[in-house]
């Protein structure tokens, strides 16, 4: 990756969507893998209801994967190319087709999450996507404007889920995160919705390598009114930091930006509620509801 920092005209993160399945070189390894994947099933002698009853899945979707319309999660390639008896081809796809669930310009991100000894993440509009529940994930999706349209959302929804791998990793990364107390109150996709979340909440809290921190409203001091953002420290220590604003993103490499960055999120840590405290908020929030 390049030392630099990079921009781009699009978003998308955990609470971002352009509402793009993927940049058109991306698109086009989704198109040819679709193809493969319906030659091997003619070749099978298998109508996409049956390969849909072995993988799990409807004939639409297996049309969805065939026509390039809807990326099949790396699981679904892996049974499609045993199923299918192609000797390994379909799974030369994968990750190719794993990158492609992201625009061009957040496949480094995504990336660097995989690579991560340690993930910092403050945020004031949403909770951050590596710890939304699928219900929570789309309600966001489904406030996008423009309109989102269903292949898209099933995409997204995918690629988010599969983020969340992060957590079982092994070895475990650290991961730190701090919301503002306003993004826990937020219902969006109802009061149902919301308490799903922070049930969620407290059970990720409670693993040894998370740590997730309110800032209350009340706080006479945040180091981040500047916005949201995230600390990537990957497995050669190198850090980055990966910011995002209405219709903007940017990924900093520089050495003294990520320092200042990794910094000013220290601060933030310091002025938040403690773990401890955080956990006691959040369950007197889901006593409210």
């Amino acid at each position: 990756m390049a030392e630099n920092r990079t921009t781009s005209g699009g978003v998308e993160d955990a609470d971002s969507d352009d509402g793009r399945t993927a940049d058109k070189s991306a698109q086009g390894v989704v198109t040819a893998f679709g193809r493969s994947m319906k030659t091997l099933r003619i070749r099978a002698g298998l109508e996409r209801e049956e390969l849909g009853k072995r993988l799990g899945y409807s004939a639409s979707t297996i049309a969805s994967f065939e026509q390039g319309r809807r990326i099949p999660p790396p699981r679904a390639i892996d049974r499609a190319d045993g199923e299918l008896d192609a000797d390994g081809l379909l799974m030369l796809w994968k990750e190719e087709v794993e990158r492609a669930q992201y625009p061009l310009f957040f496949q480094g991100m995504a990336q660097l999450e995989k690579q991560a000894i340690e993930l910092l993440a403050y945020d004031t509009l949403a909770i951050k996507g590596l710890l939304q529940t699928e219900e929570y994930m789309r309600a966001v999706l489904a406030m996008r404007r423009p309109v989102l349209d269903p292949e898209t959302i099933e995409q997204r929804v995918t690629a988010r889920l599969a983020r969340q791998e992060i957590f079982d990793r092994r070895p475990a990364p650290l991961l730190s995160f701090v919301m503002d107390e306003s993004v826990l109150r937020r219902k969006y996709g109802g009061r149902d919705v919301l308490r799903g979340q922070l049930e969620q909440l407290l059970l990720t809290g409670q693993r040894r390598n998370v740590e997730l921190q309110v800032m209350p409203l009340d706080s006479d001091d945040n180091a981040g009114i500047d916005g949201p953002f995230t600390v990537v420290t990957r497995d050669d220590g190198k850090k980055f930091v990966y910011a995002e604003a209405q219709g903007t993103s940017a990924l900093e490499t520089d050495p003294k930006q990520t320092a200042l960055g990794a910094a000013r999120y220290g601060i933030i840590r310091s002025q938040a509620l403690t773990p401890r405290e955080s956990l006691a908020f959040i369950e007197r929030l889901l006593g409210e509801l």
